[in-house]
C-alpha cells in the first residue's frame, strides 16, 4: 500500500473527522457524525481507497511505501 495522501491532505481529514466524532458525541448532530471516523481513519493512515481508484495523489512526486 501507497500512501497517497499528503501533509495538508492528511491534517485537513484528521482534523474534519475528529470535529464530526465531537459534534456527534456532543449530541449536536446525529449518527451521521460517525462518518468522521472514515476521513479520520484515510487521515492517519495516509492512504485513500477513492483516490487510488481516481489515480489522485497529493502527497508529492514520489509516494512512500507503507510498511
Amino acid at each position: 500500500m501507497q500512501t497517497n495522501v499528503g501533509r495538508l491532505d492528511q491534517l485537513l481529514r484528521i482534523a474534519a473527522g475528529l470535529i464530526l466524532i465531537a459534534l456527534f458525541a456532543a449530541g449536536v448532530i446525529g449518527a451521521w457524525g460517525l462518518v468522521g471516523l472514515v476521513p479520520l481513519a484515510t487521515g492517519l493512515l495516509r492512504f485513500c481507497p477513492a483516490y487510488r481508484v481516481l489515480g489522485i495523489h497529493t502527497c508529492g512526486a514520489k509516494a512512500e511505501r507503507l510498511p
